[in-house]
């Protein structure tokens, strides 16, 4: 009986001590955190007993890392850009490089390498051409990052899990305001104002055919005024826009050196301009007519070559780690995230988000927008010299 009872006692310390050996992989302390899934063993409330926990966020973790490499092109700001991919390189020892391009060119470039991708995600810029990468099968929605979750409303995602949201910029009016005392004229205050025939030849936009803030022009004044009213607003606002730029932050970048009388385009933008590069004589205008917003996503691109590198790196566009970046690199657009700081100087310069038009279809200008940017360009007969871009 001795010998049976001291067997047993053995027994079970050793099952304690194989028990206790069964730890939790850690991810890195610098790795987003995301929010436990629904179908995670913290919020089913019970786990195996003795059976090692699954850590999805440090397995992801580790093949990126084994993959060693990142390829991103990026349509935001080139200054925030770098920061972002130098920080990711930083946070996970992952090679990363980076090309700037508008958001309109990206499209083009995939679909030129036919299935070969020479990078592996999208980062920034505005949504449509997002939906227009999609609608060609250039995007791959089966990743479905966990931090998605901390997105503040569902417009923030496209409903296929094409893209995910990081930011959001009001479209609007930015305005030099020693050129106009000049030239004895009021700033514009509403879209139709800028059809006055006192503006013509002061006005700056992006071309159509490059640029996705140009592109929510083009949706923002055909949803606004209807299909045909809308063209014909854009062919009478042509005849005072003087420069188209191939990017969409172009007309915000000579406003303050008066190059650029009125600029259309993200009021962050103009921020930029005003704090950083110390253009106090830029004027802020939101449309009293009503207006849009972008929203500049994040993307894994169909057949990227670093699929894992890609997985990690839309959960940390989606983390602080990397959106609080944007305010300290002269990005100053709304975050989308639940769990990141907002930049205060959006919020110093009254830009809320909630005085968007609240009419927008976003899923008229993801099914539409290629064809409608067409028909503005076959009203303008192709355009000018103006909307060169080489």
């Amino acid at each position: 009986m001795k010998k049976a009872i001291s067997l047993a006692l053995t027994l079970v310390m050793v099952l304690g001590l194989l028990v206790g050996c069964g730890s939790k992989t850690e991810a890195p302390s610098s790795t987003p955190a995301p929010a436990a899934s629904s179908g995670s063993a913290s919020s089913s409330g019970s786990t195996s007993t003795g059976a090692a926990a699954s850590d999805p966020m440090a397995d992801l973790v580790a093949a990126a890392k084994a993959e060693g490499e990142l390829v991103v092109y990026g349509s935001c700001e080139e200054d925030y850009l770098a920061a972002a991919c130098a920080n990711f390189e930083k946070l996970y020892g992952i090679k990363t490089q980076y090309q700037r391009l508008s958001t309109g060119e990206v499209p083009t470039k995939i679909e030129e390498e036919n299935g070969n991708p020479s990078a592996d995600v999208w980062f920034g810029g505005t949504n449509n051409p997002y939906d227009t990468a999609a609608a060609k099968g250039l995007l791959d929605n089966s990743y479905v990052p966990m931090n998605a979750s901390h997105l503040t409303k569902d417009i923030y995602k496209d409903p296929n899990g094409y893209w995910y949201g990081i930011y959001t910029g009001i479209l609007g009016f930015m305005a030099n305001k020693d050129e106009l005392s000049r030239l004895g004229l009021a700033a514009p205050e509403t879209w139709d104002d800028l059809l006055k025939p006192e503006y013509k030849g002061l006005i700056w936009l992006s071309n159509y055919n490059t640029a996705g803030t140009a592109k929510l022009v083009v949706n923002t004044m055909l949803q606004m005024k209807g299909h045909d009213a809308g063209i014909q607003y854009l062919v009478d606002l042509d005849k005072n826009i003087k420069i188209y730029t191939k990017s969409g932050s172009g007309p915000s970048k000579n406003v303050g050196t008066g190059e650029c009388v009125i600029g259309i385009g993200f009021l962050h933008d103009g921020i930029t301009q005003i704090v950083d590069n110390g253009y106090d004589n830029v004027q802020l205008i939101i449309p009293k007519d009503g207006t849009s917003c972008e929203i500049g996503p994040v993307a894994e691109f169909k057949g990227a070559k670093h699929e894992n590198a890609a997985h990690l790196f839309m959960e940390y566009a989606l983390s602080p780690d990397c959106v609080e970046l944007a305010a300290s690199n002269g990005s100053y657009q709304f975050l989308v995230i639940d769990n990141a700081a907002q930049p205060q100087q959006a919020i110093d310069f009254g830009l809320d988000p909630s005085l968007v038009w609240d009419g927008y279809d976003f899923a008229d200008a993801a099914a539409n927008t290629a064809q409608y940017v067409e028909e503005v360009m076959q009203a303008l007969n192709g355009g000018d010299d103006r909307f060169k871009t080489e």
